[in-house]
């Protein structure tokens, strides 16, 4: 059985973005060396990348000509994706396909076997899932500065999630990694 694990940067007051799409300029407060290695292993682990339409179309537009970071440019281009919308019908980013039923297909692909199944930025389609149980870990890097406002990473739910933290590491940069999984009833 896969898991299914979603990671993403957060400021230390829960934004995941700034006020507007795709204003993450603050990742460069946490980019260095460690966490290159860290994103160059999730290329290693895992063998299928979800995304949400709107991170979806930022990734495609940016990872085909990137410069620098070969090894993770490589994986990111080649790996197997999903765009999951309710309005796309085509995805043109090298081995992507077009799902509108996240919960469905994500509950059939955790059953086959591989590897892990990873979920990058799509807060709203992250947050949808594990309010479904479907999320296994829930991997986030604290970015040591304070937004002031964005978009929130977590989303305003009907119910608590527990989850208990297994590892954490932090950077010379002064990002915390951490490492939850919901705990199970």
């Amino acid at each position: 059985m896969r898991k299914l694990v979603v990671w993403n940067l957060m400021t230390l007051d829960g934004y995941f973005e700034g006020t507007k799409p795709w204003d993450i300029d603050f990742h460069n407060l946490a980019w260095g060396p460690e966490l290159e290695r860290y994103a160059e292993q999730f290329g290693e682990e895992g063998d299928l990348l979800v995304f949400g339409r709107k991170t979806y179309e930022g990734m495609a537009a940016y990872w085909p000509a990137a410069e620098g970071e070969e090894k993770i440019k490589a994986y990111m281009n080649g790996i197997a994706k999903i765009a999951v919308s309710r309005s796309m019908t085509t995805a043109d980013w090298n081995n992507t396909r077009v799902v509108s039923e996240p919960v469905s297909e994500l509950k059939k692909l955790k059953a086959e076997a591989g590897k892990t199944i990873f979920i990058f930025g799509s807060a709203e389609l992250a947050d949808s899932l594990l309010q479904e149980g479907l999320v296994d870990e829930v991997r986030i890097c604290l970015v040591p500065v304070i937004l002031g406002a964005g978009n929130p990473l977590f989303k305003p739910a009907s119910q608590q999630i527990p989850m208990k933290l297994f590892d954490s590491a932090t950077t010379k940069s002064g990002a915390v990694i951490l490492r939850y999984e919901p705990v199970k009833a």
